[in-house]
């Protein structure tokens, strides 16, 4: 098992998580860079997530992630009409490392966000539209 110098996210219990945190360990040249993403990190991540200012800012935190953590986002409206935050899709895309929890908290973080700011989701929409 290669350990790295960090310190890293301890491990789900058994059958709780499919995040894969051992083979990626075990892996000779995997990302390790996710695992330094631990509890404490993460509610740093969903509470600055939450007090998001602006699309700017929500693209900025998402290209540090992706740089930082290599945890990738897609932010998408859907093909059809979007009448609410539901037609918003927001995936964390899937990698060795990373618990499926995170997976879930940072797309509801981002639209617990946008439901009191509205303008982030207006001006996302707006982003690939008319007025982008």
């Amino acid at each position: 098992m290669n350990l790295p110098s960090f310190p890293i996210r301890t491990e789900c219990p058994p059958g709780a998580c499919v995040c894969e945190r051992e083979a990626l360990l075990a892996a000779p040249h995997g990302d390790l860079r996710v695992l330094r993403l631990t509890r404490a990190e993460e509610l740093r991540l969903v509470e600055r997530l939450e007090n998001l200012a602006s699309l700017a800012d929500l693209r900025r935190i998402e290209a540090r992630m992706a740089d930082q953590l290599g945890i990738h986002l897609r932010i998408t409206a859907s093909p059809n009409e979007v009448r609410s935050l539901r037609g918003i899709v927001i995936l964390v895309l899937e990698q060795p490392g990373l618990c499926k929890k995170t997976r879930q908290a940072i797309p509801s973080a981002i639209r617990r966000r946008m439901e009191r700011v509205p303008q982030i989701a207006f001006d996302l929409l707006d982003e690939d539209g008319l007025f982008g």
